[in-house]
Protein backbone atom coordinates (compact mmCIF):
# COMPACT_ATOMS: atom_id res chain seq x y z
CA UNK A 1 0.00 0.00 0.00
CA UNK A 2 1.60 3.40 -1.11
CA UNK A 3 2.73 5.01 2.18
CA UNK A 4 2.88 2.36 4.46
CA UNK A 5 5.51 -1.09 4.58
CA UNK A 6 3.78 -4.23 5.60
CA UNK A 7 6.69 -4.14 8.07
CA UNK A 8 5.00 -0.90 9.36
CA UNK A 9 1.71 -2.26 9.53
CA UNK A 10 2.59 -5.01 11.59
CA UNK A 11 4.69 -3.54 13.67
CA UNK A 12 3.08 -3.41 17.38
CA UNK A 13 5.18 -0.58 18.91
CA UNK A 14 2.71 1.80 16.30
CA UNK A 15 -0.51 0.32 18.01
CA UNK A 16 -1.50 2.91 20.34
CA UNK A 17 -3.52 1.13 22.44
CA UNK A 18 -6.23 4.56 22.52
CA UNK A 19 -7.07 3.91 18.72
CA UNK A 20 -4.80 6.49 17.35
CA UNK A 21 -2.43 4.28 15.20
CA UNK A 22 0.78 5.84 15.24
CA UNK A 23 1.38 4.56 11.61
CA UNK A 24 -0.71 7.48 10.82
CA UNK A 25 0.24 10.30 13.10
CA UNK A 26 2.00 13.10 11.52
CA UNK A 27 4.84 13.16 14.15
CA UNK A 28 5.70 9.82 13.32
CA UNK A 29 5.54 10.23 9.34
CA UNK A 30 7.75 13.43 10.11
CA UNK A 31 10.45 11.02 11.85
CA UNK A 32 10.32 8.12 9.59
CA UNK A 33 10.60 10.55 6.68
CA UNK A 34 13.18 12.79 8.23
CA UNK A 35 11.04 16.09 7.17
CA UNK A 36 11.99 18.57 8.79
CA UNK A 37 9.55 20.88 7.14
CA UNK A 38 6.62 18.98 8.92
CA UNK A 39 8.09 18.40 12.17
CA UNK A 40 8.20 22.40 12.28
CA UNK A 41 4.48 22.69 11.22
CA UNK A 42 3.79 19.52 13.71
CA UNK A 43 6.03 21.71 16.53
CA UNK A 44 4.64 24.51 15.93
CA UNK A 45 0.84 23.18 16.38
CA UNK A 46 1.37 21.33 19.26
CA UNK A 47 3.92 23.91 21.09
CA UNK A 48 7.17 21.64 20.95
CA UNK A 49 10.36 22.36 19.70
CA UNK A 50 10.81 20.52 15.78
CA UNK A 51 13.48 18.82 17.26
CA UNK A 52 11.19 17.31 20.03
CA UNK A 53 8.76 16.55 17.53
CA UNK A 54 9.69 12.99 17.10
CA UNK A 55 8.68 9.59 17.62
CA UNK A 56 8.77 5.31 16.63
CA UNK A 57 5.28 4.63 18.13
CA UNK A 58 4.35 5.13 21.20
CA UNK A 59 4.35 1.36 22.06
CA UNK A 60 8.11 0.58 21.83
CA UNK A 61 9.51 -1.68 25.08
CA UNK A 62 11.12 0.32 27.81
CA UNK A 63 12.92 2.46 27.59
CA UNK A 64 11.40 3.66 24.41
CA UNK A 65 13.99 4.95 22.17
CA UNK A 66 12.43 7.76 20.84
CA UNK A 67 9.04 8.60 22.36
CA UNK A 68 6.71 12.28 21.76
CA UNK A 69 6.56 14.44 24.80
CA UNK A 70 2.46 13.93 25.29
CA UNK A 71 3.15 9.90 25.04
CA UNK A 72 5.54 9.62 27.22
CA UNK A 73 2.44 11.45 29.85
CA UNK A 74 -0.49 10.14 28.43
CA UNK A 75 -2.47 8.87 30.79
CA UNK A 76 -4.53 6.45 28.41
CA UNK A 77 -1.17 4.98 27.35
CA UNK A 78 -0.66 4.11 31.47
CA UNK A 79 -3.71 3.21 31.77
CA UNK A 80 -4.02 0.47 29.17
CA UNK A 81 0.01 -0.49 30.39
CA UNK A 82 -1.13 -0.39 33.54
CA UNK A 83 -3.81 -2.57 33.21
CA UNK A 84 -1.79 -5.17 30.94
CA UNK A 85 -4.06 -4.65 28.32
CA UNK A 86 -3.11 -4.41 24.86
CA UNK A 87 -5.30 -1.63 24.19
CA UNK A 88 -8.32 0.18 25.28
CA UNK A 89 -10.42 -2.39 22.82
CA UNK A 90 -10.02 -5.04 26.28
CA UNK A 91 -11.89 -2.72 28.70
CA UNK A 92 -15.33 -2.75 29.28
CA UNK A 93 -15.39 0.48 30.86
CA UNK A 94 -14.72 2.20 27.46
CA UNK A 95 -15.23 4.40 26.64
CA UNK A 96 -14.51 5.94 29.95
CA UNK A 97 -13.56 9.49 31.00
CA UNK A 98 -9.83 9.72 29.91
CA UNK A 99 -10.90 9.07 26.48
CA UNK A 100 -14.56 11.10 26.98
CA UNK A 101 -12.51 13.77 28.36
CA UNK A 102 -9.51 13.78 26.08
CA UNK A 103 -8.12 17.29 25.23
CA UNK A 104 -7.78 17.40 21.78
CA UNK A 105 -11.58 17.36 19.49
CA UNK A 106 -10.04 15.28 16.42
CA UNK A 107 -8.08 12.72 18.42
CA UNK A 108 -11.36 12.10 20.69
CA UNK A 109 -13.29 11.52 17.69
CA UNK A 110 -10.44 9.18 15.79
CA UNK A 111 -10.64 7.20 19.20
CA UNK A 112 -14.49 7.11 19.35
CA UNK A 113 -14.26 5.89 15.75
CA UNK A 114 -11.70 3.25 15.70
CA UNK A 115 -11.78 1.51 19.07
CA UNK A 116 -15.08 -0.13 17.84
CA UNK A 117 -13.39 -1.21 14.65
CA UNK A 118 -10.51 -2.60 16.02
CA UNK A 119 -12.91 -4.88 18.70
CA UNK A 120 -14.65 -5.58 15.55
CA UNK A 121 -11.06 -6.89 13.45
CA UNK A 122 -10.21 -8.86 16.78
CA UNK A 123 -13.14 -10.61 17.15
CA UNK A 124 -13.36 -11.30 13.11
CA UNK A 125 -9.84 -12.44 12.76
CA UNK A 126 -8.23 -12.99 16.63
CA UNK A 127 -6.31 -10.25 18.76
CA UNK A 128 -2.93 -10.40 16.37
CA UNK A 129 -3.89 -10.88 13.09
CA UNK A 130 -6.99 -8.40 13.92
CA UNK A 131 -4.82 -5.96 15.58
CA UNK A 132 -2.88 -5.93 11.99
CA UNK A 133 -5.92 -5.51 9.66
CA UNK A 134 -7.04 -2.74 12.14
CA UNK A 135 -3.72 -0.69 11.33
CA UNK A 136 -4.06 -1.86 7.71
CA UNK A 137 -7.32 -0.22 7.54
CA UNK A 138 -6.31 3.26 9.32
CA UNK A 139 -3.14 2.89 6.52
CA UNK A 140 -5.71 2.56 4.30
CA UNK A 141 -8.35 5.39 5.02
CA UNK A 142 -5.58 7.82 4.97
CA UNK A 143 -5.20 8.76 1.40
CA UNK A 144 -6.23 11.85 -0.61
CA UNK A 145 -9.77 11.26 -2.09
CA UNK A 146 -8.62 13.78 -4.84
CA UNK A 147 -5.09 12.58 -6.05
CA UNK A 148 -4.80 9.35 -3.76
CA UNK A 149 -1.65 10.29 -1.89
CA UNK A 150 -0.71 9.61 1.49
CA UNK A 151 -2.11 11.86 4.65
CA UNK A 152 -1.39 11.82 8.21
CA UNK A 153 -4.23 11.91 10.89
CA UNK A 154 -5.16 15.11 11.00
CA UNK A 155 -4.83 16.55 8.36
CA UNK A 156 -6.27 19.58 7.10
CA UNK A 157 -5.08 19.59 3.50
CA UNK A 158 -3.22 17.29 1.56
CA UNK A 159 0.38 18.18 0.73
CA UNK A 160 0.72 16.72 -2.61
CA UNK A 161 -2.23 18.11 -4.50
CA UNK A 162 -3.60 20.90 -1.54
CA UNK A 163 -7.07 19.40 -1.67
CA UNK A 164 -9.35 20.00 1.54
CA UNK A 165 -9.44 16.40 3.16
CA UNK A 166 -10.14 17.12 6.79
CA UNK A 167 -14.26 16.36 6.25
CA UNK A 168 -13.56 13.71 4.67
CA UNK A 169 -11.33 12.14 7.27
CA UNK A 170 -11.42 13.78 10.77
CA UNK A 171 -12.97 17.01 10.84
CA UNK A 172 -11.20 20.08 11.81
CA UNK A 173 -8.58 20.52 14.11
Amino acid sequence: MRGWSEEEITDRRLMAPCGLYCGVCGVYISTRDDSEKLRARLGELYGTPAEETRCHGCMQPDPPALLYAYCRSCPVRECVLGRGFRSCSSCREWPCALIRDFPLATGRRVMLRTIPLWREQVARHGAERGSVEWARAECERYHCPACGEPLFRGAQRCRACGAPVAEDLDGSL
